[in-house]
């Protein structure tokens, strides 16, 4: 059986930092990712999907994400009941990350300065030899 799923997108806010009671880091943040297809009035939906991180990478999120960083998310997806105020029971579909990849440069919001960013994935460099560019 597999349960794995890529995205793509951009964050609607800035990424929420919590701890659990024995002190593991869980960050949160909602990805919206485009849809591949027009609707009839030639317009693109979007879909808002719920993600979760965990333990290191969560604080790495909540320190260097904010809110229209494009962003690449690879994990699996979850599902989860619960019993609502009203007391009807809902259920609730999240992305747990496995992997968080930043998309773009960003200015390196939050606690930890900007210079201690880690490296985006800049393609910028791979031209060939006297400024040659590869094909790709």
């Amino acid at each position: 059986m597999l349960n794995r799923i890529i995205l793509i997108g951009r964050l609607t806010a800035d990424p929420q930092l919590r701890y659990t009671q024995n002190g593991i880091a869980v960050t949160s943040f909602t990805l919206a990712v485009d849809r591949p297809f027009q609707n009839q009035q030639g317009e693109r939906g979007t879909d808002f999907i719920d993600i979760v991180v965990w333990r290191k990478q969560a604080e790495t999120c909540a320190n260097y994400l904010s809110k229209g960083r494009l962003t690449a998310v690879e994990g699996r997806l979850q599902i989860r009941s619960y019993e609502a105020q009203d007391g009807t029971k809902r259920r609730a579909a999240e992305v747990v990350a496995d992997n968080v990849r930043f998309l773009d440069k960003g200015s390196g919001s939050g606690n930890q300065p900007a210079t201690s960013s880690p490296p985006a994935d800049d393609f910028s460099d791979l031209g060939g030899a006297d400024g040659e560019e590869y094909p790709f």
